[in-house]
């Protein structure tokens, strides 16, 4: 009777073990599990990611997983470590940073499980994955291209800023190229620039972009790494009263990156010249199906870079590309459950 006792006390232990690694993990009616571990949902582009990733993996018949890291790099990679002992077939990865995210690629490689990175990519390649990156520096330049034309109308000589991400981040630093790409080939039309820190932080941005308008009131030409940092850039212009529309004298020429709700709200009221656009509804479908494919393949550890060259959403071109930008199709959507 003892070793019957023992025999049964030790199964229910490893039936009970199994099932908990696999909580959301591999089931036994054959569906993907996928974990989604993201950094966080502070802005409307992460928001609109998620949306657009969580939905496509589930109208495939995905099992997600989600894990939010809230910005908090070592917690995201246990997070990650955790969804690879319950027995996930594969991960997407919204990192916190490029050096985290070769950690974290490092980690689903030893373990064979096929990982796919979203728009913020390792710093190196050292380890195989899927990702799939926007092209910011030519994103950037589209944007700023526009900009400079409209720059160039005004006739003479333009000060430009630039309120500049964390440059930790390969984005961050391939949108101040871009930038500074268009500044180098249109010498005739800018003076010399004024670069403003922001971090990523918008009260960085705030403070830091307050000091550098006080000290030249006679900037002309604002470009953002971000849209999410346009608020703070309304507040500042403000204050000095140089928040215009366009065709209103003074009015500063307005641009950046991403495409969110803000952007698009402005440029209709006319104060933001343009905006570079990510896809990101592009960019999620192209990852999942390429993580997928790899899952279905048995590939453990697939290696493909996908880029998103994006457009730029222009005063020009409004009428014509709006509903393309990802901004605008959240507000639109937001109209219609509204109504």
């Amino acid at each position: 009777m003892r070793l019957i006792y023992i025999f049964l006390t030790v199964t229910i232990v490893a039936v009970m073990f199994i099932a908990g690694c696999r909580e959301q993990g591999d089931s036994d009616d054959g569906t993907l599990t996928v974990c989604f571990a993201f950094q966080d949902l502070e802005t409307e582009f992460w928001v609109a990611s998620h949306k657009a990733i969580t939905e496509t993996l589930m109208a495939k018949g995905i099992r997600v997983i989600e894990r939010n890291g809230n910005e908090d790099a070592n917690r995201q990679l246990e997070q990650v470590r955790d969804a690879i002992t319950q027995g996930v077939d594969g991960i997407v990865l919204i990192p916190q940073d490029g050096e985290s995210a070769v950690t974290i690629v490092g980690e689903a490689n030893r373990a064979g499980v096929p990982i796919a990175v979203f728009n913020r990519p390792p710093s190196n390649r050292s380890n195989p994955a899927l990702v799939v990156v926007s092209d910011n520096e030519s994103i950037s330049e589209k944007a700023m291209a526009y900009m400079a034309e409209e720059a160039r109308k005004v006739g003479g000589k333009i000060k430009p800023l630039i309120v500049v991400g964390d440059l930790g981040d390969k984005n961050a630093v391939a949108r101040r190229q871009g930038f500074y790409n268009i500044l180098k080939a249109n010498p005739d039309i800018f003076l010399p620039h004024i670069e403003v820190p922001s971090k990523w932080d918008s009260t960085t941005a705030l403070a830091n972009l307050e000091a550098a308008i006080q000290s030249n009131p006679d900037v002309g030409l604002i470009f953002t790494s971000s849209d999410f940092l346009y608020p703070q850039i309304k507040a500042v212009l403000e204050s000095f009263g140089k928040w215009k529309p366009r065709g209103e004298e003074g009015h500063v020429i307005l641009g950046g990156v991403d495409g969110d709700t803000t952007a698009y709200r402005w440029m209709q009221d006319g104060y933001v010249d343009a905006t570079g656009v990510q896809d990101l509804y592009y960019e999620s479908e192209v990852l999942l199906g390429a993580l997928i494919e790899a899952i279905e393949a048995g590939e453990a550890t697939p290696e493909k870079w996908m880029y998103d060259l994006g457009f730029a959403l222009t005063q020009a071109n409004m009428a014509e590309r709006a509903s393309d930008m990802w901004g605008c199709r959240l507000l639109e959507e937001a109209k219609v459950k509204n109504d």
